[in-house]
C-alpha cells in the first residue's frame, strides 16, 4: 500500500513579474473555498505582488485595484467563484490579536492569502500551501525563488498542479493561457489553452481510485463500467475519427497522469434561446449520426498505442440495475421514503424481467452521454461530422437505443414531445433505409425501456450530487426528469414497472424553495 503523500515541495523560479504572473495562474486553477495559502520572505521579495497576482487573476480583472493590507490587517475580496480574504500580520504582536480582528470569521468559507504568517503561531490551518519567495540577484534584478510546500491534504493538490505545468511545458503548451472550462458531474477538469493563432483543450482526469465494494467485492465504478483511466478517451477518440465522426484530436497525452490535450472543437451549441430549448436541425443532425454509427458493424477491441488495447465492457444487466438501484439508494431518501419489505426486491425483478429482451439484441457503441453539453456544433464541417462530440470515455458495447434516449431525453434540456417524437421518427426512418433488418417494435421497445432506465439513473444521481457532493444545482433537473420518466413509463410493456412507481416513488418534486437564490428555480 502506497502511503499518503503529506508534504510536497515544488521549488519555481521567477525571472519575472510575467513569471509570477503565469505561477499565480496555475495556482488559481487548484485553489477553491477554505484554503489556506502563506506568504512568506523577507521585505521586497514578492510576496504582495504574488497576492495580487492571484486576486486579480480569479477576479478576472488584472486592473482591479490591490492595496497591501499592512495596516487594515484584512482585506476581503468579494469576487467570484468565491471570496477572497488577503491578510498581511507584519504589525501582529501576539496570536491573540488574531481573535480581536476576527480572523476566523473572516477566512471561513474563502480563499485565505496570508503574508508573514509566522506572526500567527500555530492557529493557522495544518492543511495550507506555504510559499517562500526570495530575492534571486544571480538571475537578475527582478528574479525570485519560489520554494512551495504543500501540506498535509494540500500536498496531493500541489503535486497535481507541479505535475500540470510539467506536462504543459513537455507537450509545447507552457506558454499558453489557461482558462477554466464548465466540467461535468464527474472529477474531471477542463481548460481552454489559448496561445496566438492556436488553442486547445486540457483534461485533468486523473485514475479514478476504486470505492469501497457494493457488491460482489467489487465497487459501483466496476459493476456500472465507467472508465477509470484516459485509455478508453483515447481508444474511443480514434475510432470515432475513423468512422469519419468529429471527435477531438489527441494532441498530447500522458496516460500514467491522466492529461490529455485535445483539439477544441469550440463552443458551437446544439440548444439556444433561455431557457435553453433544441435547435431542431441540429439535434436531427445528431439523429443522422446516431443512425449512421448505429448502422455499422462496430468492434469492442480498440488500439489506443503500439501494444495497447482498450475492450469496451458489455453493458449488462448488472450494470443497467445497479444504475437504476441509485434510485432507491439516494432519490427516495431525499423525499423520505422508506420501502416497505420486499419492495427492492420486486423493483430488482421488475428492472431485470424489462431489461432481460434489451440486453439480448443488437449491441453497438453505447457513447452514454450524447446530450446537449457533449455537442459542439461545427459550422465549418459537414454531414454527420459537424456535430462535435466529447465525453464518450465511459462507452461500453450495449443497445443502440440508450444512446438515442440520452439524446431525445435531456436531463437539462426541456426537448417538447413533439420535438421528441420528431426526432426519433427522423432516426427510425434513417435506420430503416440503412438497414433492412431493422426490428422496428423491437426498437420501440429497447427506447421506452432505456428511457425509464436512464431517467431512472439520473434521478439517484442528481439526488447525489447534492447530498453527497453539496451540488444542489442539479436538483433544478428533476422534475424534467420526472417528466421524462413518466413518458417512458407509460409504454404498454413496461406497465408492471409504471405500477410499482406509482406505489412508491413521488415525481412531483418542486426545489424551488429548497434552493439558494443564486441557483436558477425550475418552471
Amino acid at each position: 500500500m502506497t502511503a499518503a503523500l503529506t508534504e510536497l515541495v515544488w521549488n519555481v523560479v521567477l525571472p519575472d513579474e510575467q513569471a509570477t504572473a503565469r505561477l499565480a495562474r496555475d495556482l488559481c486553477l487548484g485553489l477553491q473555498a477554505g484554503d489556506l495559502v502563506t506568504l512568506a520572505g523577507d521585505l521586497g521579495a514578492g510576496k504582495s505582488t504574488l497576492a495580487r497576482a492571484i486576486i486579480r487573476t480569479l477576479a478576472g480583472d488584472d486592473g482591479l485595484e490591490v492595496p497591501s493590507p499592512t495596516y487594515t490587517l484584512l482585506q476581503t475580496y468579494e469576487i467570484e467563484p468565491f471570496a477572497v480574504v488577503h491578510a498581511d500580520f507584519y504589525r501582529v504582536r501576539s496570536p491573540d490579536e488574531l481573535e480581536e480582528i476576527g480572523w476566523d470569521e473572516a477566512a471561513e468559507d474563502a480563499l485565505a492569502l496570508v503574508e508573514w504568517p509566522d506572526r500567527a503561531g500555530s492557529l493557522l490551518a495544518a492543511d495550507r500551501l506555504e510559499i517562500v519567495l526570495n530575492l534571486a540577484p544571480d538571475l537578475g534584478a527582478e528574479a525570485r525563488r519560489a520554494r512551495l510546500t504543500g501540506l498535509a491534504a494540500f500536498a496531493p493538490r500541489l503535486k497535481r498542479m507541479r505535475d500540470i505545468r510539467a506536462f504543459l511545458d513537455g507537450a509545447g503548451w507552457g506558454e499558453a493561457q489557461r482558462r477554466p472550462l464548465a466540467g461535468d458531474a464527474s472529477s474531471r477538469r477542463y481548460e481552454r489553452l489559448v496561445e496566438p493563432g492556436r488553442r486547445a483543450v486540457l483534461m485533468d482526469a486523473p485514475a479514478r481510485p476504486d470505492g469501497p465494494p457494493v457488491r460482489a467485492g467489487l465497487p459501483y465504478s466496476r459493476i456500472a463500467h465507467l472508465a477509470e483511466t484516459v485509455t478508453p478517451f483515447l481508444a474511443l477518440a480514434r475510432g470515432l475519427r475513423e468512422h469519419g465522426l468529429s471527435a477531438p484530436e489527441v494532441l498530447a497525452a500522458d496516460l500514467a497522469l491522466g492529461l490529455l490535450v485535445l483539439e477544441d472543437l469550440g463552443d458551437g451549441k446544439v440548444v439556444a434561446g433561455d431557457p435553453a430549448e433544441p435547435i431542431l436541425e441540429r439535434y436531427r443532425t445528431a439523429a443522422e449520426l446516431l443512425a449512421a454509427l448505429h448502422s455499422l458493424s462496430l468492434p469492442d477491441r480498440l488500439a489506443v498505442a503500439p501494444g495497447v488495447d482498450h475492450v469496451l465492457p458489455r453493458y449488462d444487466i448488472d450494470a443497467f440495475l445497479i444504475e437504476a438501484e441509485l434510485l432507491l439508494d439516494w432519490y427516495l431518501p431525499f423525499h423520505g421514503v422508506m420501502l416497505p419489505p420486499g419492495a427492492r426486491g420486486d423493483f430488482v425483478a421488475l428492472w431485470r424481467e424489462a431489461l432481460a429482451p434489451v440486453t439480448a439484441g443488437p449491441r453497438t457503441w453505447v457513447l452514454r452521454d450524447v446530450h446537449s453539453p457533449n455537442l459542439i456544433w461545427l459550422d465549418q464541417r459537414s454531414g454527420v461530422a459537424q456535430l462535435g462530440l466529447i465525453d464518450f470515455q465511459d462507452a461500453v458495447m450495449g443497445p443502440p437505443a440508450y444512446d438515442v434516449v440520452s439524446l431525445t431525453q435531456d436531463a437539462r434540456v426541456d426537448v417538447p414531445e413533439d420535438t421528441e417524437l420528431a426526432i426519433l421518427k427522423h432516426y427510425v426512418t434513417l435506420r430503416r433505409g440503412l438497414d433492412a433488418g431493422f426490428d422496428v417494435a423491437q426498437f420501440a421497445r429497447a427506447y421506452a425501456t432505456l428511457g425509464a432506465q436512464r431517467n431512472t439513473k439520473i434521478l439517484g444521481i442528481f439526488a447525489r450530487l447534492n447530498a453527497r457532493d453539496g451540488k444542489p444545482q442539479y436538483l433544478t433537473h428533476l422534475p424534467r426528469v420526472a417528466r421524462y420518466l413518466k413518458r417512458s413509463l407509460a409504454h404498454p410493456g413496461l406497465a408492471p414497472l409504471a405500477k410499482w412507481y406509482a406505489a412508491h416513488v413521488p415525481l412531483d418534486y418542486r426545489p424551488a424553495a429548497d434552493l439558494p437564490p443564486s441557483i436558477p428555480q425550475a418552471e
